[in-house]
């Protein structure tokens, strides 16, 4: 991955249909010694789709015998105490419960997910504080460069980890998919004018040019624009037969509305940012068939998890079964976050000890629910990487449209369930 292009990707994120959560008290004793976990995520507003799956999963950790038991550090057992903070997908509201959480809960560790405008924040607080944190679902340069005093000398943080995935996966996951589909080898761009849009116009022509494809920006464009009519002739006239995004999710529904209106039929369309989640493949209908993403969990995952050995399979199950609702990608990040946590509790000596705890985030290694993770490899420190894998919704048995892998050629343990079809024939 070249240098240049990493540092372009630090506007990576996504965003998701929105949801509604409430806040969720641990059962620690008032004034008992225990251990104090605080969790930030976007519970409510615009990104709350991201959130959507976070009370069961915060439920189903709390019964867990690993949780509910106790947790043993140091010869000792502490009892448990999740302490749950909304951020309303505002970024200043989540350095302010981050703030809450550790001067008014005393929180030992604080796991955070979705998105920079939650995760960054949340770890900046933590880092400054002295307090142990890890994030998830945020693409890790988004993470590591934007959180540098000069991203161009990058330092190691010492209290805050993460795991995920970043700009060199998301062309390992595309490119592949491409690679099957007979085409032009031109590939249209649909970038906003916004962080996000520009860190992926800056990231993928890199990408694109080394996989020997030409690109094609569909040019930069308001969040909320209305009609894509240029945009859409730039790319039938240039013979566009691969496509790519990083919309938010009401602008890319209309402007793919209008490309199917008005002849724009790439052969194959790999998305980023939108269609992550069930709920976004409504305002599409058919239009969304075919349409190829990248997915870094489901319960076509062969892991089981750390705590109590489920299954991922079962894990999504007990979801859809619990909340009528189908699954989503986001319950497996929340769960491994207190996967993590609990690694870490249990390998030191002091619960207590910040610094310990943060120590022992940074070298741990082990598998669990969302596969394995290792924080000694790197790219950076610090960091964890996850191997998504290509996925096409596809027409489902039990609900409308469902994620099926087509693609694993980042990560073979997952079985493909289907092949690859083009978007368009």
């Amino acid at each position: 991955m070249r240098r240049r292009t990493l540092l372009k990707g630090l506007g990576l994120s996504a965003l998701a249909a929105t949801g509604c959560g409430t806040s969720i008290r641990g059962s620690g004793p008032t004034g008992e010694d225990r251990i104090v976990i605080g969790f930030v995520s976007p519970r409510t507003g615009p990104l709350a789709g991201f959130a959507s799956g976070d009370s069961f999963i915060v439920d189903t950790v709390r019964r867990t015998q690993a949780f509910a038991g106790g947790i043993t550090s140091g010869g000792r057992k502490y009892p448990v105490e999740i302490v749950v903070k909304d951020t309303q997908s505002d970024p200043n509201r989540a350095s302010q419960v981050a703030r809450e959480l550790i001067l008014q809960d005393r929180a030992d560790l604080i796991v955070t997910s979705s998105t920079p405008e939650t995760t960054n924040p949340v770890a900046t607080v933590c880092e400054t504080q002295g307090v142990p944190c890890v994030s998830a679902v945020v693409p890790w340069q988004a993470w590591y460069f934007a959180r540098q005093a000069d991203p161009a000398k990058p330092q190691p943080f010492t209290y805050t980890t993460m795991f995920f995935f970043g700009v060199e996966q998301f062309g390992g996951c595309f490119v592949p998919m491409w690679e099957r589909v007979p085409s032009s080898k031109a590939v249209a761009g649909m970038f906003p004018n916004d962080a996000d849009g520009n860190a992926f116009r800056s990231a993928w022509p890199d990408i694109i040019e080394d996989a020997g494809y030409r690109w094609v920006d569909g040019g930069s464009y308001t969040n909320g624009t209305t009609d894509y009519s240029s945009m859409i002739s730039a790319f039938r006239e240039a013979d566009c037969e691969i496509f790519i995004n990083a919309p938010i999710p009401p602008d890319f529904n209309t402007m793919w509305k209008q490309a199917a209106q008005q002849g724009f039929r790439p052969k194959l369309a790999t998305v980023a940012k939108v269609l992550l989640f069930p709920a976004d493949t409504e305002a599409l209908g058919d239009l969304v068939n075919n349409i190829a993403t990248d997915s870094w969990w489901g319960p076509y995952m062969p892991y089981t998890s750390s705590l109590d050995g489920s299954t991922a399979k079962a894990l999504a199950e007990a979801y859809q079964a619990a909340s009528g609702k189908q699954w989503l990608q986001t319950l497996g990040s929340t769960y491994s976050l207190f996967e993590v946590a609990h690694q870490a509790f249990t390998a030191v000596d002091a619960p207590h000890d910040r610094k310990a705890v943060a120590a022992q985030l940074r070298r741990l290694s082990y598998t669990g629910i969302s596969g394995p993770l290792d924080w000694t490899k790197g790219p950076v420190p610090g960091v964890a990487i996850q191997q998504p894998v290509g996925v096409q919704w596809k027409k489902g048995k039990d609900f409308p449209y469902e994620m099926v892998v087509v693609d694993n050629t980042l990560n073979p343990a997952v079985p493909v369930g289907a092949d690859l079809t083009p978007t368009n024939p």
